[in-house]
């Protein structure tokens, strides 16, 4: 199995079933883990030095952050209803707790902070919407927290590819600090399959093929973009989600597109 591939794993207590730290992915900033709690379960944890986006990916619960409660926030069935999600944003050096209020799936996204931000809920109506490319290049992104949001250095989006369509493509990277027109952001893509039964592929490969892996995802697997460029594809009959987090030096996306594949989007 790819180095760069991440499955899901058996279920501990306190509901974890898939987890990469900067220490497993061997980088500085990104994490990412993924609890499946029922009903009257919790998740808990102290962020530390980290700041914490809590994506309920699935379900609905009770959330806090520090002192501040959010009750029965969620509710989503389906990342394939076409909803916007519910999340929190938790400040570096506080603890949060989720209680289920069902089946729930809350996606812990975090990177470096420095915990001089509020906690605060980012319902629906904050999260912005936009279509993006043409033809067999279409995608739907949910923005939870892009960089013109309060953050110290964590980006978090939502993206829905329909069954047939690519991804992040034309390929694009954002592994060199050269602003304005790249910045450099590690990233994780945690994927859902529908029907959960099918498969997408996704490419992480840099200019001099130090990395070149192409791998088949799964319903629930993530994968890991330490550089280079990383396309994603939807087979017919499969419609493709993932939840991406990124994060780096510097609280800005800008990415550059293999110059061999540019031409796609002049055209």
């Amino acid at each position: 199995m790819s180095s760069l591939l991440v499955r899901p794993g058996e279920r501990k207590a306190d509901g974890n079933v898939l987890e990469v730290t900067p220490e497993t992915a061997g980088w500085k900033y990104v994490g990412f883990k993924l609890h499946k709690l029922a009903a009257g379960e919790t998740a808990e944890a102290e962020t530390g030095d980290r700041e914490v986006c809590l994506v309920l990916v699935t379900g609905e619960a009770n959330v806090w952050a520090g002192e501040v409660r959010f009750d029965s926030i969620g509710g989503r069935k389906s990342v394939f209803e076409g909803k916007k999600p519910y999340s929190v944003y938790v400040p570096a050096g506080s603890r949060y707790t989720v209680e289920a209020l069902g089946d729930v799936e809350p996606a812990v996204c975090s990177a470096p902070g420095r915990g001089d931000l509020p906690p605060r809920l980012i319902g629906p109506d904050d999260v912005g919407y936009e279509e993006r490319g043409k033809d067999g290049n279409k995608r739907h992104v949910y923005n939870i927290l892009p960089e013109t949001e309060p953050a110290d250095s964590l980006l978090v989006v939502e993206v829905i590819t329909p069954a047939g369509n690519w991804s992040s493509y034309p390929p694009h990277k954002h592994d060199t600090d050269a602003l304005p027109t790249e910045s450099s952001l590690e990233e994780t893509y945690y994927h859902r399959v529908n029907p959960s039964q099918g498969f997408a592929f996704q490419r992480v490969y840099t200019d001099d093929r130090s990395i070149d892996e192409t791998m088949t995802v799964h319903d629930g697997d993530v994968v890991m973009v330490p550089k280079g460029y990383h396309p994603v594809g939807a087979p017919h009959g499969y419609d493709l989600y993932y939840l991406n987090v990124m994060a780096g030096p510097r609280l800005v996306w800008h990415f550059k597109n293999d110059p061999e594949h540019e031409w796609i989007v002049q055209k």
